[in-house]
């Protein structure tokens, strides 16, 4: 009876070629075939265990003799011959094989762990992960520092935006009405400097010589910021305040009345219906306003030709360039008695002026230092009036729009009109409307209309 199971003779292939499905080498039976017979002739099967014992299957890639491969004398490999304990295999006999007990992906067992390209070697093989050098560490932190930072800042200056966008003081002075003017190209702003007492105490009163018991307020600075949608400088227009026109529901009169009789939102019908633009924006300014915004940011430079003395408006300058405080700031753009225009030089002298103080204010040397930005800021949306639809940003626009703008004056056909509001000023209408106009459709305004701001003092 045959004591070799059953199952060895099944599936059975030729030696050296396993089967797909099986990792194992199957070794025939003793006395059968070429093997067989070179065992009856005195060698030894190489695939039966020693002793004759039926031997069971060598697990593939095992180190070991070939099946069937003859051994001469007495069972001694010979050189041919297939790899044994112990021994290398020859190269010519034994094709290379994949490193022992590998898996698919290559990663080695525990038995390889700590060898190089094992999951325990620190040299940054196939399973490790490779070293962090000391340098890469320290630049990894830096990075993330950097990006925290960064988002702190962000977080900060949105809600510091959202702040100071909740201070500014709104009001309702552009209300619509039957015939105002329809939507003009570009951006027109209505600026106004009054001279309103309100929030000064007694002594600010006396310091400022703003005069005593002076009820309601008048508008002494009245101007038109024009920004193009196309780009391109912005233009800044002075209407006198001595300027004669109709008031909507006073008849003629000097334009500064329209802010005594209905405060900004009369002054700013009144200024739509003679110039044609319309009014997009409105930004008001009072005594008390200026002196706190100059003194947030730390005075404004002026440079004088001459010493400047105007005992009605508090003013004295010494010759020279100088760092103007809020007081002193406040005189100088009030002061007219000096001049020989008068109120005519006032207001280039004011356009002077502001284009000084928004210089300063958007300086890189005030933006960047938060403990002159944030007081300037602070102080500016608290001294201020816009009109509802106005927000921080476009006050933004504006600060940078009115750095560098093409100034000029409304034209003036008669600066000394006899009226029965008193000495006024009368308007070259041609002209002005050609200004106006151009400014209505976005259009260069001539060279002609440009008078620009000459310093007096």
């Amino acid at each position: 009876m045959n004591e070799w199971p059953d199952e060895w003779f099944r599936n059975q292939k030729p030696a050296g070629e396993p089967g797909p499905q099986d990792s194992t080498v199957r070794l025939p039976a003793p006395g059968s075939g070429p093997a067989g017979a070179a065992a009856r002739s005195g060698g030894a099967h190489l695939g039966a265990p020693s002793g004759g014992a039926p031997g069971g299957a060598v697990p593939s890639g095992a180190a070991g003799p070939i099946a069937g491969a003859p051994m001469s004398g007495g069972g001694a490999p010979t050189a041919a011959m297939g790899p044994v304990e112990g021994r290398r295999p020859a190269a010519a006999a034994w094709p290379a094989q994949p490193p022992a007990r590998s898996g698919p992906s290559g990663a080695g067992t525990r038995a390889d762990a700590g060898s190089p390209g094992g999951p325990g070697h620190r040299g940054g093989g196939r399973g490790g992960r490779p070293p962090v050098s000391r340098g890469r560490f320290v630049a990894r932190r830096i990075m993330v520092a950097l990006i925290a930072l960064v988002v702190i800042l962000l977080v900060f200056t949105g809600g510091f935006y959202f702040y100071l966008n909740s201070k500014l003081t709104r009001i309702n002075a552009l209300p619509d009405y039957n015939g105002r003017p329809t939507t003009s190209a570009g951006t027109n702003w209505l600026i106004t400097g009054s001279d309103s007492r309100a929030g000064l105490t007694p002594q600010q009163i006396r310091h400022l010589s703003v005069g005593k018991n002076i009820p309601g307020h008048r508008s002494d600075t009245i101007m038109i910021l024009h920004i193009p949608s196309g780009g391109g400088p912005a233009v800044l227009v002075s209407l006198p305040r001595d300027s004669y026109v109709p008031i909507p529901g006073y008849g003629m009169n000097k334009i500064n009345a329209a802010f005594s009789f209905g405060g900004p939102q009369l002054l700013a019908r009144t200024v739509q219906n003679v110039t044609g633009l319309r009014i997009d924006h409105y930004m008001g300014i009072g005594f008390g306003g200026l002196v706190n915004v100059v003194n947030d940011v730390g005075g404004v430079q002026m440079c004088f030709q001459h010493r400047l003395y105007d005992r009605a408006s508090g003013l004295h300058l010494r010759k020279g360039c100088q760092v103007l405080n809020g007081y002193k700031a406040l005189s100088f753009v009030r002061t007219r008695h000096n001049f020989a225009t008068q109120d005519l030089q006032r207001i280039q002298n004011q356009r002077i002026f502001l284009k000084a103080l928004l210089d300063k204010v958007t300086s890189p040397g005030t933006i960047l230092n938060p403990f002159s930005s944030m007081p300037a800021a602070v102080g500016a949306a608290d001294s201020i009036q816009v009109d509802q639809g106005a927000q921080l940003y476009q006050l933004v626009e504006v600060a940078f729009a009115l750095r560098h703008p093409e100034t000029t004056t409304v034209p003036i056909a008669n600066a000394n009109y006899l009226t029965a509001a008193g000495d006024s000023v009368q308007w070259n209408r041609s002209q002005a409307l050609q200004l106006f106009n151009d400014l209505r459709t976005d259009q260069p305004v001539p060279k002609s209309l440009l008078t620009g701001s000459q310093l007096a003092g």
